[in-house]
């Protein structure tokens, strides 16, 4: 059985490991080749502003430089894909040249979403890929650069923000709603700003940035109301989107990502998908969107290779769950930002938030003590009714062994 991969990010590499695990037992040992456009090793994106911070590989190549050959994987590296061919059952590269497949993996994962124009000019920066990410840390280092504008406050701008800030760069970010919209409430990320002003960094919210000006080259970036702003670097922070657009005439059916079913099977034979590229549903509100985040990758990874070795599995669905590790303020998003009631408390250097829908937990978000965040998240994908509790949810030390199982 040969076995094609396109990805070699967290989905793809779990799906490898997890092939190689569970074959022996189905008496299956495919042939595995895994396509990459990056060169280099497999590594962990969200790994990168430690890596780049400490110089310590381990957690980058997290599962080892080495990975590749020691699950007898053939790893095309640097080599980006042109088109698929389902019909034919092969992927096309970019050199033209073919690869037949028996099963076929998409984890090609997302690229920067960026609509302004000029993003793509020399000169502005983004942090989707090592390769992109290494070139401007190593400009910092060597003085090249002073100053930087993120365009984009989201987890990405805040984490690249922080990164840059550490190394000593004098950073200005602009952000058109708050900061972390996608995965804060605007209480919650006042602790994030806070913390941002903190460490220096400048913040413009609610300012909207419509393009980044240059020719052959960025030389600023021009605001909504016709001001300019300039810097050394620029980063492109707006947002990811899966990479499908060379998927758009293989007849796969896509949304915003490969629409799959809870096997990770798309609507055709043979082809999986999971990882940042692939819409699935969520495991609490069952509603199907993109969930791009590490746990989720790994763990659809592991249901493509179960699927496909003929083993009785199911996904259990996506999570939106998401931590920042740099700030220095320990917060945790988990769910859903509303809710039909919400339980609040404030400190001086603290916010609990627990949002209920029909009486369970739909999310919730912590911010300077995070205890109490496994409870809740056990609660809420067991889909307990916890209405009876009230304020007293918003108790640190409230525990599992209180609750009685749905």
């Amino acid at each position: 059985m040969r076995v094609l991969i396109l990805g070699a990010g967290p989905a793809g590499i779990t799906a490898a490991q997890s092939l190689r695990e569970l074959g022996p037992a189905k008496k299956l040992n495919p042939e595995i080749t895994i396509v990459s456009s990056e060169v280099g090793p497999p590594y962990s994106p969200p790994a990168m502003a430690d890596y780049f911070q400490t110089g310590c590989e381990s957690r980058l190549y997290w599962q080892g430089v080495d990975v590749c050959e020691r699950l007898r994987l053939d790893h095309r590296s640097g080599v980006a894909v042109q088109s698929v061919v389902p019909e034919r059952k092969c992927v096309v590269l970019q050199d033209g040249s073919e690869l037949a497949y028996d099963k076929l993996i998409i984890a090609t994962g997302s690229r920067l979403f960026a609509p302004l124009q000029g993003y793509d000019l020399p000169g502005a920066y983004n942090f989707k890929s090592l390769t992109a990410a290494r070139e401007l840390i190593e400009h910092a280092r060597r003085g090249e650069v002073k100053t930087a504008l993120v365009v984009g406050a989201g987890f990405i701008g805040v984490e690249v923000a922080l990164l840059l800030r550490s190394l000593g760069l004098d950073v200005t970010m602009v952000e058109q709603r708050w900061v972390m919209p996608h995965l804060l409430d605007e209480e919650t990320a006042e602790f994030v700003l806070d913390e941002l002003h903190r460490r220096g960094i400048t913040v413009r919210q609610h300012t909207e940035a419509i393009c980044f000006i240059g020719r052959d080259r960025v030389v600023g970036v021009e605001l909504y109301d016709g001001e300019q702003l300039v810097a050394d670097a620029y980063v492109a922070a707006t947002g990811v989107k899966p990479n499908v657009d060379y998927l758009l005439d293989s007849g796969l059916d896509i949304g915003w990502g490969i629409r799959v079913d809870n096997r990770m099977r798309t609507n055709l034979p043979d082809i999986w998908a999971a990882g940042d590229v692939a819409e699935t549903f969520d495991r609490t509100s069952g509603e199907h969107y993109v969930h791009a985040i590490w746990p989720n990758a790994r763990a659809q990874g592991e249901v493509v290779a179960e699927d496909m070795l003929g083993y009785a599995t199911h996904y259990a669905g996506a999570e939106r769950m998401n931590s920042m590790k740099h700030l220095g303020l320990p917060i945790i998003a988990v769910g859903d930002t509303s809710g039909d009631r919400e339980l609040r408390w404030r400190g001086r250097n603290e916010l609990r938030k627990v949002f209920l829908s029909d009486g369970k937990i739909a999310g919730f978000r912590l911010a300077g003590d995070i205890r109490g965040a496994g409870t809740y998240r056990a609660l809420m994908l067991r889909g307990s009714d916890v209405s009876r509790y009230g304020e007293q949810l918003l108790d640190p030390r409230f525990n599992l062994h209180r609750c009685v199982s749905p």
